[in-house]
């Protein structure tokens, strides 16, 4: 599927990572992306297969083979990845969680489609997305991110800062399902732009989140849709990129059995673990 391609100077025949590049993905953008995938100096410069430089500009990025120039031999990232799934749990949740991003957001805020919920009370379909997952609880801590929340759940579990209304975001199922497999993810530093890792069949790519989310003042923050962001390019575009999991365990199925002979099986397992440990633990306020 991909059609861009990335490699040091020095080893053109070395691919160090690549994408399958959608409507909207600028070389401004792709600049972005390659500073997360690899280890770069800050001198770093990119070209094309002809030698002509890659400005970091509004252009769509071309498909092509593009090489870094550095100083330095140019390595994937050791950033951590962190596995994600779609799971038909997502932990110990806060009811005011779900109940607040509906209230702030009344629609899907990728396909802006709106829902018959602000009137009529009906949900379906739609979902409230966790941009930091709850499974990562401690990497939620690690990155400081309790301290960047102004609206905490409401009080006893003040403390629950991950339950926030700004690390969510309402989506309708299939675009939450995307999201946490990191099909797609949005950049804020680009006019939070929605920026699709594989083929849109959606028609989504490039369009950005509307004002109206982004003026209110229980919007989610930057630094939780650039962690996603950034674990969307790990994913999909340093090395080989990620292995697809399948999510479709129907009923009687040995989903252990199958996640365990798969690729990145105990990433997976602990992934689906700390996600299902509380699978029915919805607190109420």
């Amino acid at each position: 599927m991909r059609d861009v391609f990335v490699a040091d100077l020095r080893s053109p025949g070395v691919v160090l990572g690549g994408l399958a590049v959608t409507l909207g993905v600028t070389n401004a953008i792709f600049h972005t992306i390659v500073e997360i995938a690899l280890e770069l100096p800050a001198d770093y410069s990119i070209q094309d297969a002809d030698g002509g430089p890659l400005l970091s500009d509004d252009r769509q990025l071309c498909p092509g083979h593009y090489l870094i120039l550095s100083d330095v031999p140019v390595l994937p990232s050791p950033q951590r990845y962190f596995t994600r799934t779609v799971s038909v749990t997502t932990g110990t949740r806060l009811q005011s969680f779900k109940q607040q991003v509906r209230a702030r957001d009344g629609r899907c805020v990728i396909s802006k489609v709106p829902s018959l919920g602000p009137l009529y009370g009906i949900w379906d379909s739609f979902e409230a997305a966790h941009i930091v997952p709850l499974a990562y609880a401690s990497e939620w801590h690690n990155r400081g991110f309790p301290n960047l929340v102004s609206l905490p759940p409401l009080p006893p579990h003040e403390n629950d800062k991950i339950n926030s209304v700004q690390n969510g975001l309402l989506m309708q199922s299939n675009f939450h399902n995307l999201f946490d497999c990191y099909h797609f993810s949005i950049l804020p530093e680009e006019d939070y732009k929605i920026v699709f890792f594989q083929p849109d069949v959606h028609g989504l790519a490039g369009t950005s989140l509307d004002r109206e989310l982004l003026d209110d003042g229980r919007r989610p923050l930057d630094a939780f849709l650039r962690w996603h962001f950034e674990q969307a390019v790990l994913c999909n575009v340093r090395g080989a990129g990620e292995p697809v999991f399948d999510s479709d365990f129907p009923p009687g199925s040995d989903m252990m059995g199958d996640i365990l002979s798969a690729p990145n099986a105990a990433e997976r397992r602990e992934f689906e673990l700390l996600t299902r440990l509380g699978a029915s633990q919805i607190l109420p306020e």
